[in-house]
């Protein structure tokens, strides 16, 4: 296995996703957008892939680039107008358009799924195997902003106990062997486990082997992370199918 664990993960949908995503973790007004907090919480984000090397496309960097131009602008002080003011477009207005625009397409393109499923209940057809139907998780399913956060939080944890290895420590961890211990784990404890409790104190290629096992557990249908509230802790346990 190679030093570097260049991952693309197809969860990710995009930059104007993740911002969507972080309106609504942290119940933000979508027409009223605090640019300052949401840009700091975005950057953690992009920070926190950069760590893991994740495949970040080049649109994510290219929204963290519009969002510090939209925080910078909104930082200058607004010029004094004595007569007749002038109507000045608000730096987010079109940030906001978007991100309105993306939710409707999100919710129209949610709504046609639903409808599909319903569909093919009914028509009189052979029976057709879906794979939206495959994709279902289980309420309260964690997604992959979730965990995100979660292993950005492992990092900042392990940084403060040991210095990250140089190159030179690096170690080759199979991401199959990672698996099968997380499994081993999961069936020791025969009980729900917490996230942060498969990444003991060891190296960042550890840390970094065993989120990239955990998703591709989760892709394989053999466990699933579950949070049961907004910021609570991420639960990680075998996969029952419903």
């Amino acid at each position: 296995m190679p030093n570097h664990y260049q991952v693309k993960l197809e969860s990710f949908e995009g930059p104007l996703d993740l911002l969507l995503h972080l309106i609504n973790k942290y119940e933000i007004d979508i027409y009223d957008i605090p640019v300052a907090e949401i840009t700091s919480q975005y950057m953690v984000y992009i920070h926190t892939m950069q760590q893991l090397e994740l495949d970040i496309a080049s649109e994510y960097l290219v929204m963290a680039a519009t969002l510090l131009e939209i925080k910078s602008k909104l930082l200058l002080p607004n010029p004094s107008i004595e007569i007749e003011e002038e109507y000045e477009e608000d730096p987010r207005e079109e940030l906001m358009r978007r991100l309105i625009e993306y939710r409707k397409y999100k919710e129209a393109a949610e709504h046609l799924k639903d409808r599909e499923v319903e569909q093919s209940q009914v028509h009189t057809r052979p029976p057709m195997q879906f794979e939206e139907e495959d994709r279902q998780l289980p309420e309260g399913a964690a997604n992959i902003y979730d965990m995100i956060e979660a292993i950005g939080k492992v990092l900042e944890r392990k940084k403060w106990n040991r210095p990250l290895e140089t190159s030179v420590q690096r170690q080759e961890i199979p991401i199959e062997q990672r698996m099968e211990e997380i499994m081993e784990t999961i069936d020791q404890v025969n009980k729900p486990i917490s996230f942060f409790e498969l990444f003991p104190s060891k190296t960042r290629t550890y840390i970094v082997a065993t989120f990239i096992a955990i998703l591709e557990l989760m892709k394989q249908k053999r466990i699933h992370c579950k949070q049961e509230k907004n910021l609570d802790e991420l639960i990680i346990s075998r996969y029952e199918s419903h």
